[in-house]
């Protein structure tokens, strides 16, 4: 393939369309289309031609990148597995492993695999440790950040979580006390009034309870979302000038855009452009639903370099993630840079608030839908917070709440944060998964959202929320399986 992909590149595309008529073009371009898919498939270099799967997903990167641009890239890999079995391909040189075993060889830590191109759509200001894909580089960055997420910072950032919770439910109280005065016809982002009762639209809320927990502790400061009740962020009108002058930034020199909704756009993106092969990206961009991702891409970069620069142009000695991260230093005692600071606060923002946001909303909807259930968690809430005055539940106390945790499990389980298989490049050597060889430079995965609903670990009814089952299956296989934000200690950095 990258022989043919050579002569293509060669090709004077402009002065063949000058020398050979309309006609003659018509059949040569659909020709040498053919033919750069149909070749590598015989060829069969990665040895998986006999994997069933989607016809066109043989031949070309095109079945999944649809797939995935239409925004239900799980469902659809979860039927077509149910309909082949657990071994499917699902692009030329992809293969998608769906058992719950492979997850420890496809994503054991120092087995070799290697991110794959897929990670290259998600670089954005600088490479940061979750699209590095250099070992070395990735294990620089790994030294640097991840003393972040110990538990000993955990513990640190905790105020400021819980002020930003007694704030969200200060504004919830404030809606509903409105609500109950009668008020109606009154509405706003996320909430409406009518006939004396409140509607709340959740999934707006805690976007902006999430973002305004990350904003606080990976740029020093919340986007102040709660407090106005609406998606607001600011960029710099011009962000290379902001990022030159880091630190000398202010809102007058900013503009107001939709924060949680660029960022939903560029999470779209992102997902549909990283399965399409390098070669065919600057050809996407030219088409309008990437061209609008890809200014989604440069206007969310533009909220960390304005958050980052406005922090630092005011020195504090305030704990919170983006000190640690100006305080970091390799093995060889050198910091990152600048570029690489706001690039890695761009990251905590993006996998933290979508994560978070998707996940409470998740929650909170099972929950509404299966009162039984609410009522059974209330019981425990009852009895174990009962008596205590905190607004917010410390995470002392959330620790003796067996009954929440497996709600909020199951709710991670059935909708997980990082639902997709992630894309490893088998390493020099092959890699045998489930007593299947493949070669070097075969991508493979194990989709999250398929493993979560094995009838063999979770049981029959896997598409019911139900927490009790977390109580009564098989721990060790649950313990094995159950990966809502990926595999290991601090995967989504890894």
């Amino acid at each position: 393939m990258s022989v043919i992909l050579g002569l293509v590149h060669q090709v004077d595309l402009p002065g063949l369309v000058q020398r050979v008529d309309l006609p003659t073009l018509a059949v040569i371009i659909p020709s040498v289309i053919v033919i750069a898919h149909v070749v590598p498939w015989l060829y069969d270099s990665h040895g998986i031609r006999l994997y069933p799967g989607p016809l066109l997903a043989k031949f070309s990167d095109l079945w999944l990148g649809v797939v995935s641009k239409n925004g239900h890239r799980s469902e659809v890999i979860h039927e077509i597995h149910k309909k082949y079995g657990p071994f499917v391909r699902i692009a030329p040189n992809h293969v998608s492993i769906a058992d719950p075993d492979a997850l420890a060889i496809v994503y054991a830590h120092g087995n070799g695999a290697l991110k794959s191109q897929f990670y290259d759509a998600f670089v954005s200001i600088h490479r940061g440790i979750f699209n590095t894909r250099d070992r070395v580089e990735h294990a620089r960055k790994r030294k640097i950040v991840s003393h972040i997420f110990s538990q000993k910072s955990v513990v640190e950032f905790e105020p400021h979580i819980r002020h930003h919770l007694t704030e969200f439910i200060k504004q919830w109280d404030r809606l509903t006390a409105s609500a109950v005065k009668g008020m109606s016809g009154v509405e706003g982002e996320g909430w409406k009034g009518e006939g004396g009762r409140l509607w709340i639209d959740c999934l707006p809320w805690v976007n902006y309870l999430a973002f305004d927990i990350i904003g606080d502790l990976a740029f020093g400061a919340p986007f102040g979302m709660i407090e106005a009740g609406k998606d607001i962020a600011y960029i710099p009108k011009n962000q290379e000038g902001a990022m030159e002058s880091y630190g000398k930034v202010d809102t007058g020199e900013a503009v107001a855009i939709p924060a949680v909704q660029i960022l939903n756009g560029r999470g779209e993106y992102s997902m549909a452009m990283g399965v399409l092969p390098a070669w065919w990206r600057p050809f996407a961009r030219l088409i309008p639903w990437y061209r609008r991702g890809s200014a989604d891409v440069k206007t969310l970069a533009g909220i960390a370099i304005m958050a980052v620069a406005k922090r630092l142009s005011t020195p504090t000695d305030r704990v919170d993630l983006l000190s640690k991260l100006k305080a970091g230093r390799d093995s060889n005692g050198n910091p990152m840079s600048k570029e690489e600071v706001t690039a890695e606060a761009l990251t905590l923002l993006i996998a933290g608030s979508d994560t978070t946001s998707n996940s409470t909303c998740a929650i909170m909807y099972h929950l509404a839908r299966n009162p039984h259930i609410q009522e059974k968690l209330q019981k425990e809430l009852d009895e174990q917070l009962g008596t205590e005055d905190e607004t917010v539940a410390t995470a002392d106390q959330v620790k003796r709440l067996p009954y929440l945790e497996a709600c909020i499990n199951e709710a991670l389980r059935i909708h997980s944060a990082s639902a997709l298989g992630l894309p490893r490049v088998v390493p020099e050597g092959g890699m045998t998964v489930l007593d299947q060889y493949f070669p070097a430079g075969t991508v493979l995965s194990v989709p999250s959202y398929t493993i979560h609903r094995d009838p063999g670990v979770w049981g029959e009814d896997v598409e019911t929320y139900r927490p009790e089952r977390w109580f009564e299956q098989d721990q060790a296989a649950i313990q094995k399986t159950f990966n809502p934000f990926s595999v290991g200690p601090r995967y989504a950095i890894r």
